[in-house]
C-alpha cells in the first residue's frame, strides 16, 4: 500500500508517543523477528521497530523486507527506528487514514 504524504504526516503524529515494540538485534531479520513484527502489527496496525546497529544501508534493507515481506507501509526511518503500517483486516481499523486528495 503507498502512502501519500498527508497519510505519511498523520501517521507520524500518531507514531511520535508509542515506544518501539520490536529489536531487530545482531542475529538480523531472523524469521522469528519477522513473525513478532506481524503480530504486532496484527495488534496494533502501527508500530515501531528499533534496529541495533549502525549500518545505515543495513536498516534500509530491513525496511524494505518487512515491507514486502509483510505487505506494510514504510511510514518513517529515522536514525535506528523504523515506523511501519498495516491496515487491519477487520472492519473496523484502530487507525483511520486521511482521504487521499484529488489532483486538479
Amino acid at each position: 500500500m503507498e502512502l501519500t504524504s498527508d497519510q505519511r504526516r498523520h501517521l507520524k503524529s500518531l507514531a511520535h508517543h508509542i515506544d518501539p515494540v520490536v529489536m531487530i538485534g545482531n542475529n538480523g531479520l531472523a524469521d522469528a523477528v519477522i513473525r513478532e513484527i506481524a503480530v504486532n502489527l496484527d495488534a496494533h496496525e502501527l508500530i515501531k521497530i528499533r534496529v541495533l546497529g549502525d549500518d545505515r544501508a543495513l536498516r534500509e534493507e530491513y525496511m524494505q523486507k518487512i515491507c514486502s515481506e509483510l505487505g506494510a507501509s514504510a511510514v518513517q526511518h529515522i536514525g535506528k527506528l523504523l515506523i511501519v503500517y498495516r491496515a487491519s483486516n477487520s472492519d473496523k481499523p484502530r487507525i483511520v487514514l486521511p482521504k487521499a486528495k484529488k489532483a486538479k
